[in-house]
């Protein structure tokens, strides 16, 4: 049986995207799944296309696995950590969210869950600001 991964794109505006994930563990475990792929996103009235998000606020809480968000590139780069039994809001927006440090990266965002074992879970809303 595979693991469980309901994604909702809960608003894709010209300017905020907002996405809910809920994630199940039942045998293998999330290693770089897309999460956010920029080039689905709504495009500004004039057809100019998103390239990228930063993630103003992450709303999440974790049962006995962790959640590492990863900037998407040729080589992926730790955004946050989201930690093991744990709920809360990480919220950015003071400085306007979290910038993709990556070296050469597409704008995408991926999930890796670390320690998970069956029946652990994690639900997640990401916040973001798009950029074109």
């Amino acid at each position: 049986m595979a693991d469980v991964f309901v994604e909702k794109v809960i608003e894709d505006g010209p300017r905020n995207f907002v996405k809910s994930f809920s994630y199940t563990h039942v045998d293998a475990g999330q290693s770089a799944v897309m999460a956010i792929d920029v080039s689905g996103l709504s495009t500004l009235q004039d057809g100019t296309a998103c390239t990228g998000v930063r993630i103003n606020k992450i709303h999440f809480s974790t049962s006995n696995l962790e959640l590492n968000i990863l900037w998407d590139a040729s080589t992926d780069v730790l955004a946050v950590v989201l930690p093991t039994d744990y709920q809360g809001i990480f919220d950015f927006s003071s400085f306007g969210g979290l910038v993709n440090s990556a070296t050469s990266p597409t704008g995408d965002i991926r999930f890796t869950t670390v320690g998970a074992a069956a029946n652990d879970d994690y639900t997640v809303v990401l916040e973001c600001i798009k950029e074109f």
